[in-house]
């Protein structure tokens, strides 16, 4: 299987793990990172399922939504297999659907809708404040200052992006809301120049949109991602693209958690251009569960 494997920890190497190999008509083989990850991140998942879709559509179509859902964890030591169902060729839309399977089995399932490009009625939120990108800390900063680990441990799987805090809305984290007790943003980009393909670019922003989005719900509880009795996982995951962007040129991710209940939690992202185009919507819903398991003595109560 050493074939298929690729280190994304330049720009070069994530784009090629989003060159997907042909197999037959309409099915293609994704390859794997050199990961120290126990799963697949759900972020490479998104990117190479969308990819696939976009191998089957005409050029001139642009995705412009899609809908996922994780359904195992995937194994990061075997390449994955995405299987493209051809839904609808409309005169406007066009409509896609994608599984991901390893050991035969499905681990991921996206449905994404495309659309020829036209103009229409505009408007949009206003982009939030926000200090610029260079005024900001790099995520793996954070990383290391919050679990203890040094910011090398980030970069060796997420060097391929370019990441910066810009603060959240616990104590002290700079960004106070008293109507989103969850909030938190960031700028980010890819580490590199992009090839001029619109595609690409949105397969790209789809692997960094699941990054750190369900961080977000963890945010007024003092904890965080790979945080130790902390079990997550992203369970589905929803993007619209509005305009086009570049995913190589800095883009605000203003983050909201709106709920957390139940053992899992409610994200929502926009995501802006430094210009003030929101280019994105993104929604996630993910499990964060408690890994402690109860005592004799809290059985007996």
């Amino acid at each position: 299987m050493c074939e298929y494997r690729v280190v994304p920890d330049t720009l070069d190497e994530l784009i090629a793990l989003l060159d997907l190999e042909t197999i037959e008509d309409n099915l293609f083989r994704g390859r794997q990172p050199a990961t120290r990850l126990q799963r697949v991140f759900g972020g490479q998942v998104a990117g190479q399922a969308l990819m696939a879709a976009v191998r089957t559509v005409p050029a001139e179509r642009m995705v412009h939504s899609l809908h996922a859902y994780f359904l195992r964890a995937g194994d990061p030591t075997v390449p994955i297999v995405y299987d493209v169902e051809l839904v609808r060729d409309g005169r406007s839309f066009t409509t896609r659907r994608v599984v991901a399977r390893q050991h035969g089995r499905g681990i991921f399932y996206l449905t994404a809708s495309f659309h020829v490009e036209e103009d229409g009625l505009a408007h949009q939120d206003v982009m939030p404040q926000a200090p610029a990108p260079d005024d900001c800390p790099k995520l793996g900063e954070l990383f290391e200052r919050l679990s203890g680990q040094p910011r090398s441990a980030w970069h060796q799987e997420w060097a391929a992006l370019d990441v910066r805090y810009v603060g959240d809305s616990r104590p002290g984290g700079g960004l106070g809301s008293p109507e989103h007790p969850a909030l938190a943003q960031l700028w980010f980009r890819a580490a590199g120049r992009l090839p001029d393909e619109p595609t690409l670019h949105r397969c790209v922003l789809a692997y960094a949109s699941d990054l750190t989005l369900l961080g977000a719900t963890l945010v007024p509880h003092g904890t965080y991602i790979g945080a130790p009795g902390l079990q997550t996982a992203s369970l589905d995951h929803t993007m619209w693209f509005h305009r086009r962007f570049r995913a190589d040129e800095w883009l605000l991710y203003d983050q909201v958690s709106p709920s957390a209940s139940g053992a899992r939690g409610l994200a929502l992202g926009r995501i802006f251009t430094q210009h003030g185009e929101l280019v994105a919507t993104v929604a996630q819903e993910g499990l964060i569960r408690s890994s402690a398991r109860p005592s004799s003595a809290d059985h007996e109560h």
